[in-house]
């Protein structure tokens, strides 16, 4: 896709308030890409979004946020309505990215006072994590709105290969997302689209906070990364949009490693203290 062509274009950016999906928001619309933004919100931190839809506009393209649970059927289905009635009915979504961060962090088998991790929210972590995204593309393409040649970009991680403790469910999730991507780059490979998983490096964001022992993974990333630091959801947006521009639909079902050479380390060496 060339630069010029994009204006008239949308992407849609689920999780489009924080982390990698904020970063890309305003990444793509520098690119010239119209934003469709989903995300979940509460009073508190609404200025935020505010916000974000204020630089994304800054860039001179349309915008449209919606504050919902992207996971809700019934909600999902009101967006996808409202989103085909602003296009017109016309294929104009180029862009989808799967950026949910919403799952259960509990053990499989407890220890001590632990509560083991439920059937309910097990089924919810795979739900909104993974399975989201298929049913959002396939809102997209059958009401007839998803462009040709476009660029489906779902983030998974290395929880989706390596054991995290409390992770568990959602790295059953990444690992069924990465699946995900795999099939619907074979069924769509006949409208030119092109669908992959994104493997960010640690990153420190308030979701990787929730997740216990984040102190030690960013201590150990720092260590491992050749680069000498964190992950930042910038580089993840930039990689992202370089896939967007013409050549990048020949990249498919692939899992794409966004973390400057991170994951590929496995000898952790002595390193500076790190500042919290």
């Amino acid at each position: 896709m060339k630069s010029g062509d994009h204006q008239k274009f949308w992407a849609l950016i689920l999780g489009a308030s924080s982390g990698f999906g904020e970063a890309t928001a305003i990444k793509l619309a520098k690119d010239g890409f119209n934003i469709f933004g989903v995300h979940l919100d509460r009073q508190a931190t609404l200025p935020n979004v505010e916000r974000i839809i204020k630089e994304i506009k800054s860039s001179g393209v349309e915008v449209e946020f919606f504050n919902a649970n992207a996971a809700d059927e019934v909600k999902r289905k009101e967006i996808i309505s409202s989103i085909k009635s602003r296009l017109n009915g016309k294929p104009l979504v180029k862009v989808i990215l799967h950026s949910l961060a919403f799952g259960t962090l509990k053990p499989f088998i407890p220890s001590g006072d632990e509560q083991a991790i439920t059937k309910a929210q097990m089924e919810m972590t795979l739900d909104v994590m993974a399975h989201s995204l298929v049913y959002w593309t396939q809102d997209i393409y059958l009401n007839g709105l998803l462009a040709p040649s476009s660029r489906i970009f779902a983030m998974t991680s290395s929880g989706s290969h390596s054991s995290i403790p409390y992770y568990g469910a959602v790295s059953a999730a990444k690992a069924a997302l990465e699946s995900h991507c795999r099939q619907l780059a074979v069924e769509l490979g006949s409208t030119g689209a092109s669908v992959n998983a994104i493997m960010a490096g640690v990153t420190d964001t308030p979701a990787l906070r929730k997740i216990p022992g984040n102190r030690e993974m960013i201590e150990v990333a720092y260590r491992k990364n050749p680069r000498g630091r964190l992950t930042q959801p910038e580089d993840v947006a930039k990689v992202i949009s370089l896939l967007c521009k013409d050549g990048g639909e020949w990249i498919s079902g692939s899992v794409i490693h966004a973390d400057g050479g991170e994951d590929i380390v496995n000898f952790v060496g002595q390193g500076k203290p790190i500042d919290f």
